[in-house]
């Protein structure tokens, strides 16, 4: 039996809201993602966890059991952490943070106020750092751990002495004026063959793994604005000047005045944590390490 937190947290809230798709928004999920977990649970325990009442979900008795013991699990699980912090707070260090704009806006401030809170002693200190060069910049000494984006397509530079940590996996939708004709399905990318674009330069990993998925959906992107900027790019559609791919965490800098339209096509981008693994990080730049990872959900 592998009663997994992570598992038992999504049940938990699943239950609470009636929905996989309201707790997979909550968890900051996909449906997807939810539906996957509670079924590898059900696997892994061997008994069936839930079962549909019209357009919700319910636990059904054994699901009911496993409920009310994940309660005092989750409860543990986090009076353990808070113990463990709590030997921690003493902790002194400085400690320089690579960040680009999504992750400077979305994922590093709830990082930052734990870290504030649960160690005191140490002094943080981020650093803008160009998402393509992320490995680098801790290779040479520049920041200490820093954020950066992994594509399938266009893999971030890997170097001997720095470890990636995954933070999240994000799916691309395509953003259009909310002006435009809405979709209620999910289309192919290759809808979006004869519109105008707004990409990233070709020469940045983003620009090239964009021109990859649009190349293998049949079609070479007519590229009407280089952009590197997501803002900028977002205040552009919304102004009609073409589309653009997004991911939820990218919308969050400005959704205004679009909507996106579901991909049939599955193109990801992994959120990572570069950091060195030669020689062993320093017991303050371990902790960033960790509550970075463990404020950033994982879908």
């Amino acid at each position: 039996m592998n009663l997994d937190t992570a598992k038992l947290r999504t049940l938990e809230t699943v239950h609470l809201l009636g929905s996989m798709t309201a707790a997979a928004a909550t968890l900051g999920y996909t449906t997807g993602a939810v539906s996957q977990q509670m079924a590898a649970l059900e696997k892994s325990l061997k008994v069936k966890l839930f079962e549909h009442v019209g357009r919700r979900v319910q636990l059904t008795d054994a699901g009911i059991v496993l409920f009310e013991y994940a309660g005092q699990i989750l409860s543990l699980e986090r009076e353990a952490q808070e113990a463990l912090l709590e030997t921690d707070r003493s902790l002194v260090a400085h400690v320089r943070i690579g960040v680009f704009g999504t992750a400077a806006a979305e994922l590093l401030p709830p990082a930052l106020e734990r870290l504030r809170h649960h160690h005191p002693g140490l002094s943080l200190r981020t650093v803008e750092v160009d998402v393509d060069d992320a490995t680098s910049a801790v290779d040479s000494g520049e920041v200490h751990v820093a954020f950066g984006v992994d594509y399938s397509d266009v893999p971030i530079p890997r170097r001997p002495n720095v470890k990636l940590r995954r933070l999240r996996s994000e799916r691309f939708q395509v953003v259009i004026s909310e002006g435009r004709k809405a979709y209620s399905a999910p289309v192919s990318l290759a809808e979006f063959a004869d519109d105008g674009w707004i990409l990233a330069p070709a020469k940045s990993q983003y620009g090239m793994a964009m021109r990859f998925a649009c190349r293998r959906a049949g079609f070479e992107p007519r590229v009407e604005h280089e952009v590197t900027d997501t803002a900028s790019s977002l205040a552009m559609v919304a102004a009609d000047l073409g589309i653009a791919p997004v991911t939820d965490l990218m919308l969050a800098l400005r959704g205004q005045g679009t909507h996106t339209v579901a991909l049939r096509e599955e193109i990801r981008r992994e959120l990572v944590l570069a950091y060195r693994s030669h020689p062993h990080p320093q017991p303050g730049v371990q902790t960033v390490i960790n509550v970075i990872g463990e404020s950033v959900a994982l879908p």
